[in-house]
């Protein structure tokens, strides 16, 4: 049986509006990764001092060295004497001596050292000025266009800027790029030099599950949290920034993830590369095409909607021959009651229509002037 459906493909991180809430947050997002939803925003693009959560970039670039072999957990960089003596948050490194990468990593997401990402800036790139140059090259080849980085660290620097959303696109790079190595952002204490830290995400030390990421505090920028959480084979993204106090970093962000996982519900439609429906096709040697996604058909909506959903496929009818394999057909729409749209997904053919030979063409011409279009039927 045909019917039509609606597909919201995400082919913008941000082009949609999200739903109804609030936060007395100055930016802030809520995103589901696994159907890469937007469920909340505000001000998600406008530029901010991302304090220490700008950490979780000079991490990546660590990590993609790790990956690429230019780096090893074991490799020991000399701590300098601006490591040493750079204030705010500590690993509490002495200077001259040899550390980790390993330790310093942890020294980094777990105790947020300012001395410990100055080391591993000036270990890796000679300088931490070089360093920041190199992080803002990466940060154009990964998608963060509106960033700009001036240190390793988060210290406040008026030119030391990025948005919500960059933050998001680093977030998400970040779990898929480096699995193997993610599991450091989940650490709850680390003790170098005979001193005990413990990491400074809220979330990590409650039932909420959280897996990630990183803190932030500065003047220039307010409290801010990077927040990753993962329940039920599901995953919430929460970054906040702005809050005027500690207790309300806490508090909103466990309140904003609890009601993304309760009052949010997933609806899946259906799998990636899946056939969905078959179109019509004129003047080809098929009648109709089966068309499919090339992504997860899925979203996620408010629970007090869910049964408003309509779903809706547009493409020229009928499509003309001849038509590739996997080339792009209709576009699959996901509408609420009022006729907006919530989603979009791009729908391509999953075989190839080859144009009918002269004599099948004329033949159906002729026959198209008898009978009309009912010849388009599908049965």
């Amino acid at each position: 049986m045909k019917f039509f459906l609606i597909f919201f493909f995400f082919s913008c991180l941000f082009n949609h509006k999200a739903f109804s809430l609030d936060t007395i947050a100055k930016q802030a997002i809520l995103y589901d990764y696994d159907t890469k939803t937007i469920i909340f925003e505000k001000n998600s693009e406008e530029l901010m001092s991302p304090s220490s959560m700008s950490k979780i970039m000079t991490i990546y670039y660590v990590f993609k060295k790790i990956k690429e072999g230019d780096l090893k957990l074991t490799d020991k960089f000399k701590v300098s004497k601006k490591a040493w003596k750079k204030g705010g948050s500590k690993m509490f490194v002495n200077v001259n001596t040899m550390v980790s990468v390993e330790d310093l990593i942890r020294g980094i997401i777990v105790q947020s050292g300012n001395d410990a990402c100055i080391a591993i800036a000036e270990g890796i790139s000679g300088s931490e000025a070089l360093f920041a140059e190199e992080l803002n090259l990466l940060a154009k080849e990964i998608g963060m266009l509106n960033s700009s980085f001036t240190n390793s660290t988060g210290w406040p620097d008026p030119d030391h800027l990025t948005t919500i959303q960059d933050l998001l696109i680093l977030t998400v790079r970040t779990i898929e790029d480096f699995p193997e190595l993610y599991y450091y952002y989940a650490e709850k204490e680390f003790t170098y030099s005979g001193i005990r830290q413990l990491n400074r995400n809220p979330l990590l030390f409650n039932e909420i599950n959280a897996d990630g990421l990183k803190t932030g505090h500065t003047s220039l920028g307010g409290y801010g949290l990077v927040a990753s959480v993962l329940k039920n084979n599901r995953r919430l993204i929460l970054i906040l920034n702005g809050l005027k106090r500690n207790k309300d970093r806490s508090e909103e962000s466990e309140r904003l993830v609890k009601v993304g996982f309760n009052q949010y519900k997933v609806i899946d439609l259906y799998d990636k590369n899946q056939t969905i429906t078959n179109l019509q096709v004129w003047g080809g040697g098929k009648k109709n095409v089966d068309v499919y996604s090339k992504e997860s058909v899925n979203l996620t909506v408010p629970n007090r909607i869910k049964n408003d959903l309509v779903f809706t496929i547009k493409h020229y009818k009928p499509l003309l021959a001849p038509i590739k394999k996997d080339q792009k057909v209709a576009d699959l729409f996901v509408k609420n009651k009022n006729a907006e749209i919530i989603k979009k997904f791009e729908l391509f053919s999953k075989n190839e229509i080859k144009k009918m030979s002269f004599f099948s063409k004329v033949y159906n011409n002729l026959k198209f002037l008898l009978l009309g279009d009912s010849i388009f039927k599908t049965k």
